[in-house]
């Protein structure tokens, strides 16, 4: 089969800047390549910043603010110079109703593009198209001026080869079908207050609870607060659903499931001039145990004798090293340029490095806003850059 081999290869060293444990456990893939060029020029730290439509994929929590009709694409043939039909795509949009939320859309499409059907003496039979595809409706919620919620369910397909094209021969056959899961929340303006204090408060809450029923009196909660103004919150856990299967039902292959979370500071918030600067935290939780399990166990698995006697032997263990760290800045002038820079760092994948961005916005007919974001992101060891391109239209 054409290059099925190195195709699948560069996808999980390049595409995905995930732990090669964890890649080789799980299936399609291409659900963790993160859309918004807007975000690779940031080192991929957007979790609890994102404001627009590709917040179907970042976190459906942070859409829940959005308040406007918004729509947003992007487009990347990662590998032009080895592959020329090999490409990804992602569209998404959204829109707010009053007393209902904000209700949008999510389709992502990754292809491989032509392979060859090859008989046992290497003669051609046939071309097929191995691709991926996933199709998903977005919500989100707010809950509260400073909290938001949402929810995403996509439905995955991965049509990497026909039955009886000898796609075994990478370990991985035909057609295969799931379903998932995304669950995000958002909070503005965090309270570390509130936050050391509340098991404290949720055990006062459970004893309220308890007392209501009893008719005796209640305990006041602790109002302790840490308030930090401009600094918001975002967690996002993707890809919750069953394990999919490709032809043989005996054989199954987890979803990539993927813990996100970070803080983003809005450091200036003026007329002319804005500057914000995140940070995310990034770990995929894939093992064979089941869905309950796997979000405890997927942070313990890989521990060994000795993780634990140093802390740099901490540090440098599976588990540790599995965490994808990434680190932006964003500078907006006149609402009309934003320069990015940022740096993301996986050392299990070893992909890490600066990547920089630029965005040019641009409002016609008092309306319509339209933007364009183009970046450069490390790509690992094939190729020094992958270049990204996205544009949103919001109105």
């Amino acid at each position: 089969m054409k290059n099925k081999v190195i195709i699948l290869t560069l996808i999980t060293i390049l595409l995905i800047p995930i732990a090669a444990n964890a890649v080789s456990e799980a299936a399609v893939l291409f659900l963790l390549i993160e859309p918004s060029a807007r975000t690779g020029g940031m080192g991929q730290a957007y979790v609890a910043q994102t404001d627009d439509a590709f917040a179907g994929y970042w976190n459906t929590g942070a859409m829940a603010f959005n308040r406007k009709k918004q729509f947003s694409s992007m487009f990347s043939n990662w590998f032009g110079k080895l592959f020329s039909d090999m490409y990804y795509f992602h569209l998404a949009g959204n829109n707010y109703y009053e007393d209902l939320g904000n209700v949008g859309f999510a389709a992502t499409y990754m292809t491989f593009g032509k392979q060859d059907h090859l008989d046992e003496d290497g003669n051609l039979l046939s071309t097929f198209e191995s691709y991926d595809l996933s199709a998903a409706v977005t919500y989100g919620y707010q809950t509260s001026q400073n909290t938001g919620v949402g929810l995403a369910f996509k439905f995955i397909l991965s049509d990497l080869a026909p039955e009886g094209t000898g796609a075994s021969e990478v370990g991985i056959k035909g057609r295969g079908m799931s379903y998932a899961f995304d669950l995000g929340v958002k909070h503005k303006t965090v309270d570390f207050g509130q936050i050391l204090v509340s098991p404290y408060n949720g055990v006062l809450s459970i004893y309220n609870g308890i007392a209501s029923l009893g008719g005796f009196q209640k305990a006041g909660l602790s109002e302790y607060s840490i308030l930090v103004d401009k600094l918001d919150f975002g967690l996002n856990l993707q890809n919750i659903g069953p394990n999919i299967t490709y032809i043989n039902d005996s054989q199954s292959d987890p979803l990539p499931m993927n813990l996100r979370m970070g803080f983003s500071y809005r450091a200036l918030e003026s007329k002319y001039n804005k500057l914000c600067i995140n940070a995310d935290m990034n770990k995929m939780l894939a093992n064979g145990d089941p869905i309950y399990k796997r979000i405890f166990t997927s942070w313990t698995d890989d521990f060994k004798d000795g993780d634990f006697a140093s802390i740099a032997d901490f540090n440098n263990s599976i588990e540790i090293r599995e965490i994808i760290w990434g680190v932006g800045a964003e500078y907006i002038y006149l609402d009309l340029l934003s320069l990015r820079s940022g740096y993301i760092l996986d050392r299990a994948g070893e992909i890490k490095g600066f990547s920089f961005g630029a965005g040019v916005h641009y409002t016609f007919n008092e309306q319509y806003l339209l933007n364009i974001d183009f970046a450069f992101q490390p790509g690992g060891d094939l190729q020094d850059y992958n270049q990204t391109f996205s544009l949103k239209v919001e109105f």
